[in-house]
């Protein structure tokens, strides 16, 4: 399973980013694919989830990004996204997309992903 995600950078405090990941569409298919992101010392924790195609467009949220993140897919590109907006500054982090076949309630778990992409940096300046 081969995961890709992009679209970090910098961004001013109240502004938007788009998180991309790409993966193939088996695994679009099979697995529900999960967003996460990492401050630096902190624990890794979940942001977002949406299920597999087969589950129908299910959708999750951390409490600290509901209203604020959308995760969403394009079929045809076989591609993930994170809508982020109204961006804080404790939105900073390192972003990582994973895959999981865990069942749909336990996808916020971090440990119950079993691949992981390369991560990308936001950066939310004050």
């Amino acid at each position: 399973v081969q995961l890709q995600a992009s679209g970090g950078g910098l961004v001013q405090a109240g502004g938007s980013m788009r998180l991309s990941c790409a993966t193939s569409g088996r695994t679009f298919s099979n697995f529900h694919m999960g967003w996460f992101r990492q401050a630096p010392g902190k624990e890794r924790e979940f942001v977002a989830a949406i299920s597999r195609r087969s589950y129908g467009d299910s959708t999750r949220y951390a409490d600290s990004v509901k209203g604020r993140f959308t995760v969403s897919r394009d079929i045809a590109k076989n591609t993930v996204y994170l809508q982020m907006s109204s961006l804080k500054p404790e939105d900073t982090g390192v972003y990582y997309c994973a895959v999981t076949q865990i069942l749909w309630a336990y996808v916020d778990g971090t440990r119950n992903y079993n691949y992981w992409g390369k991560g990308t940096q936001v950066t939310v300046s004050s």
